[in-house]
């Protein structure tokens, strides 16, 4: 026979009523669902004065990866413990013994013992879901200039171009991280940011929170309707899973390794490390997630994702690696499977979805290492038309033709040498029109600027020696390029354009014609700090440790069209064509200084000839074709509590990438920093609790942006700037403080 009540069934077995609870298992209810007259000291006819609560010695903790969980004793089992403490057969023990242990066993004592084992369990199970940290940014911008577009008022309508005025301005943005733990093998963090006042008068216009600044869209009724957006976006996420197959780490906006030193020799998976620039842009990348197998799985990763780095496309890359006899072979695939239409900066341009499979063998005998790869990329791209600018007298004649399968694909061998102080290395590289790789993102030997481009349509050959003598390091360093298909220059008859690489299944861009030398030396007398490290500004313990390095690039040829976006923030277009054959040199010094444990000086100085991205066909405009000469120095001091920071630059260009598209310098750029710091100053963007002061000045002159001299009128009659007209250097200013909070 049995009975079920509230949830609670009893059932008649040999001879007992047995009790088993179904339901609501995971409450602790104790409110009285029924009545029993059993209890008759606080029963009464017609209430309830029974629940289904079943009151155990122990409590269970929150369970672990495999179900498992730990167990809490109660108040129950310490007052059971001094119950059992009484031997009732003992030769001495009776009624009057028995009342007298009883009577010593106190509920509030056993409670007292259960609170230890109770916090246990509540700071265990709170730890798993907690906030981790916390952000506020509260800062003030004051901005003026003379001779500039800017208007010096703000006005009632919401703003078209920034800054918007000069004047007075405010910000706040907080920033809030929760952070998740349901086991020891899941770890999951979310950062959400919160926008307050967003100001539209700072001369550095782009920023992370200037996406929540208000737009105007027009109504029903044709009146304009003012609205804020993204004033609270997720800012990061991460989740990171050890499990006894493989490892995951998946990652929004927060960045990622390359695989060049597990044996991605032509650098197909991207390093996605961007600094201050993915937020000044206010891109998403990197989106995905990489899997690393274990056991018998070992050697194979696997990365997934929709934009695994700046401006990728959809795509899959399986990478296995494995011993083979005396060599490490890897072999690396990808597919993209969907096309990323737009980008936020001309630093990451989106290229047409393609396939790659690389193979690669890596070893080394005595002093000499070896690496040997083979590319096969770029077969959606067979079939393709294509133009060729064949050289005709003072003109060209333009040709077609079209990618084929031999275009796919490419080789690359790279030698080592290393005995003593003498450091060698030489690297040849056939690439076909649209075998494609990546960067190289890793330094040989030492901090060499000249590197592999790892893009396809060149034949390469590049050397250099790094000799040590003493503390010192004298590297030189060679290369020469050529593209197997010449670029299409600007001033070709039609049909001929300059290629793309929107437009075009290849473009000639990093891998024009060059003949490159430089020479490097380092001054560095504790090695074991590296001064190539990516971390040395704050790793670097000697008490000075310098390099100087001077490159010349020989360029005997244009290119083809870069990309710039456009007004929007998000589309890309193509420049009519490119800056012309150039010889460009630089000569550029890092100095990192530590006299002392709390002092840290890190500068950096460069002198050299430059040249914009983008090109006017026309000649009307001569910003774009001209060649600069920039200098400057930039530096950053840690003394104790408190940072300074200070930049002079001359005829450069400003902070942002259409600044280079379009080849817009000031003269002259100032910037000085002080703060203090809640313990010692970190760098490399770390959040730290801080205040302090900024001031920035600029001078403008005809190749500046927002540069007025003058104005005159337009086709309506309206005077508008007109920064061709004769007039001394104008100037802008901002003084910013700031006060942030970091937990």
């Amino acid at each position: 026979a049995g009975n079920a009540i509230g949830g609670m069934i009893f059932q008649w077995t040999d001879g007992w009523w047995k009790y088993k609870q179904e339901e609501r298992l995971d409450v602790h209810d104790t409110n009285a669902s029924w009545p029993n007259g059993g209890y008759v000291e606080d029963y009464v006819e017609g209430d309830n004065n029974m629940n289904e609560e079943w009151w155990g010695i122990t409590a269970k903790g929150a369970p672990d990866v495999k179900g498992h969980y730990e167990v809490y004793p109660r108040a129950a089992y310490y007052a059971l413990r001094q119950a059992f403490r009484l031997d009732p057969y003992a030769p001495d023990t009776d009624l009057e013994k028995i009342r007298e242990h009883f009577g010593g066993i106190y509920p509030a004592v056993a409670a007292l013992e259960a609170r230890g084992n109770t916090a246990a369990q509540k700071a265990s199970t709170t730890s798993r879901v907690r906030v981790s940290n916390v952000r506020m940014e509260f800062e003030t911008y004051n901005t003026g200039g003379h001779r500039i577009s800017t208007p010096s008022e703000p006005t009632a309508e919401v703003p078209t171009e920034y800054p918007a005025f000069l004047g007075f301005g405010h910000m706040e943005s907080v920033y809030a991280d929760f952070e998740a733990k349901p086991t020891d093998a899941v770890t999951g963090r979310v950062s959400v940011n919160i926008l307050g006042t967003v100001p539209n008068n700072p001369i550095d216009e782009i920023f992370y929170e200037n996406r929540g600044r208000p737009v105007s869209v027009m109504g029903e009724n044709g009146e304009a309707i003012q609205f804020d957006v993204e004033r609270v976006k997720l800012y990061q996420a991460a989740l990171s899973w050890d499990d006894q197959w493989f490892t995951l780490e998946g990652f929004y906006r927060t960045g990622h390794l390359h695989w060049q030193y597990e044996g991605d020799f032509f650098g197909i998976y991207h390093d996605a490390y961007y600094g201050e620039n993915i937020d000044i842009y206010n891109g998403v990348a990197p989106v995905g997630v990489e899997i690393a197998g274990k056991k018998a799985l070992k050697g194979l990763k696997v990365a997934y994702g929709p934009e695994l780095w700046w401006a990728a496309n959809a795509s899959v890359i399986l990478k296995y690696d494995r011993r083979v006899w005396k060599w490490e072979a890897t072999a690396i695939y990808q597919d993209d499977f969907a096309e990323k239409s737009f980008t936020t900066s001309s630093f990451a341009i989106p290229l047409p979805p393609t396939r790659k499979l690389t193979l690669q063998i890596k070893g080394s005998r005595g002093n000499i290492g070896y690496q040997l790869g083979g590319i096969w990329a770029g077969e959606p791209f067979v079939g393709r038309a294509f133009q060729i600018a064949e050289k005709d007298g003072d003109s060209y004649r333009i040709l077609e033709d079209t990618v084929k399968d031999s275009d796919t694909f490419g080789g690359k061998a790279k030698v080592t040498y290393q005995r003593g102080r003498w450091n060698w290395y030489a690297q040849g590289a056939i690439m076909g029109i649209v075998a494609n790789g990546g960067p190289t993102a890793i330094p040989t030997f030492t901090g060499w600027r000249l590197r592999d481009t790892g893009i396809g349509n060149q034949s390469n050959i590049i050397t250099g020696i790094a000799v040590q003598a003493g503390d010192f390091q004298i590297s030189p360093n060679f290369v020469y390029q050529i593209p197997m298909v010449g670029p299409v220059p600007g001033n070709a008859p039609a049909p001929g354009r300059p290629r793309n690489v929107l437009d075009d299944p290849f473009a000639v861009r990093a891998n024009r014609e060059m003949t490159a030398a430089e020479l490097l030396i380092t001054y560095d007398p504790t090695p074991a700090t590296w001064m190539w490290s990516w971390d040395k500004d704050v790793r670097e313990d000697a008490w000075l440790a310098a390099a100087v390095g001077y490159v010349f690039r020989h360029m005997p040829t244009t290119q083809d069209a870069a990309i710039f976006i456009a007004e929007d923030g998000r589309t890309p277009y193509p420049f009519g064509a490119a800056p012309p054959a150039r010889d460009l040199w630089e000569l550029w010094s890092t100095i990192v200084l530590r006299p002392r444990h709390d002092i840290r000086l890190v500068a950096t100085l460069f002198l050299g000839t430059a040249e914009g991205n983008g090109f006017d066909p026309t000649g009307e405009d001569k910003t774009l074709n001209r060649r600069i000469m920039r200098k400057g120095v930039l530096a950053r001091l840690a003394w104790g509590q408190q940072a300074f920071e200070a930049a002079a630059k001359f005829d450069d260009w400003g902070p942002y990438d259409y600044h280079r598209d379009f080849n817009l310098t000031f003269p002259v750029q100032l910037m000085a920093d002080v703060s203090r710091t809640l313990g010692m100053p970190r760098w490399f963007g770390f959040p730290q609790t801080k205040f302090g002061v900024r001031g920035t000045w600029r001078s403008l002159d005809v190749h500046s942006p927002r540069y007025c001299p003058g104005k005159t009128p337009d086709a309506l009659g309206n005077l508008e700037c007109d920064p061709t007209l004769e007039g001394p250097d104008g100037t802008e200013w901002e003084f910013r403080t700031y006060l942030h909070f970091a937990m």
